[in-house]
């Protein structure tokens, strides 16, 4: 039983392109058609007017990642809200797409390498913006210098964490499903979805994005 993600060759080309990589370009053309189909015409509107449910539900949706940041990360830090918004968006639909039958990019060590590595990046560029290169240098350190290596170490362990911890968690769900598929009726497994698809993959997105949020405000204090 394999559970790699699969690969096709372009034609003409000789070029192989994984599976994971093509349902992460269809994530991103729906997050785009998605972004201009429900943010047209928002400016023309007026500001006195009721809301109706398209701009209800899109106020609501960024309220709520603006309330999310703001009590993780501190009002200060609000401008995170679009990438923390990008990344809960594309996680949500990556971690729950294999309810139709496509295998999850999450469940693709590559994608969840690359995400944390995202946060890493991100959490060393903001630290040390914050603090300046003499404060941030020398926090690898303390509390005195035979600690240096440690503190390498403390500050790459995330990447490794946060990516095996969603990519254990996505692959582990899809083999466990597609093994139940393999032996039980079609109607059956609905109950081992509701847990390893929806409950799991919204519990993962929280537990990254929250991680994300956290070890970036640590690195800016």
């Amino acid at each position: 039983m394999d559970f790699a993600p699969k690969r096709f060759f372009i034609p003409g080309t000789g070029i192989q392109i994984s599976e994971t990589v093509t349902t992460t370009w269809g994530i991103m053309l729906v997050l785009v058609i998605f972004s201009c189909l429900a943010t047209r015409k928002l400016k023309d509107i007026p500001i006195h007017e009721v809301p109706d449910r398209r701009r209800g539900a899109l106020e609501l949706l960024v309220e709520s990642l603006v309330n999310l940041v703001e009590s993780t990360m501190g009002k200060e830090r609000r401008g995170f809200t679009p990438y923390m918004g990008t990344l809960v968006l594309y996680l949500l639909i990556a971690n729950l797409i294999g309810l139709i039958g496509i295998r999850p990019p999450t469940a693709d060590l590559n994608t969840t390498l690359c995400l944390s590595t995202l946060t890493v990046t991100a959490v060393q560029y903001y630290g040390l913006k914050e603090k300046g290169l003499i404060r941030y240098l020398k926090g690898y350190l303390e509390p005195f210098v035979l600690f240096l290596p440690m503190n390498i170490m403390g500050e790459i362990s995330p990447l490794i964490s946060m990516g095996f911890r969603l990519f254990g968690n996505i692959i582990g769900g899809l083999i466990i499903m597609t093994m139940i598929y393999n032996v039980v009726p079609l109607l059956l497994p609905i109950l081992p979805h509701m847990y390893f698809d929806i409950f799991s993959g919204v519990i993962q997105t929280f537990i990254f994005v929250m991680l994300t949020m956290t070890f970036i405000s640590i690195a800016m204090d």
